[in-house]
């Protein structure tokens, strides 16, 4: 069943992620804001349901691989993240390469512990 959880998740994810990318399209070479919301919102998103599982145990833990290893893991994406890097890196687009990967980093750190923080607050 935890099989199941992940890729029943996993699917609505994708979806997820698909639909930002319908939302804000991005062209290669050009700064992936697509990704960036992606990553941001999944960083918002695992910060509050670490507090409702994890800490407070609002969200019973079997809900763990749906949420977080099938919904998030698919809408947040790492590897495009890099891909998207190594392009804007290769095209000699270096300025904005080291923008797109430092704000990213910085912005999904902040997103994920300012969810945490004001998610302890009011729960």
């Amino acid at each position: 069943m935890v099989w199941l959880a992940v890729a029943l998740g996993g699917a609505l994810g994708a979806m997820g992620r698909f639909g930002i990318a319908q939302l804000i399209p991005s062209v290669s070479g050009e700064f992936p804001w697509a990704t960036l919301v992606a990553n941001v919102i999944g960083s918002a998103l695992i910060g509050f349901f670490y507090v409702l599982i994890i800490e407070k145990g609002i969200v019973a833990e079997a809900w763990r691989p749906f949420i977080v290893v099938g919904f998030l893991g698919a809408l947040t994406t790492f590897s495009t993240f890099a891909l998207d890097g190594f392009i804007l890196w290769q095209n000699g687009q270096l300025s904005t390469a080291v923008i797109y990967i430092i704000s990213s980093v910085l912005a999904c750190l902040l997103c994920a512990a300012s969810t945490i923080l004001l998610t302890q607050r009011l729960l």
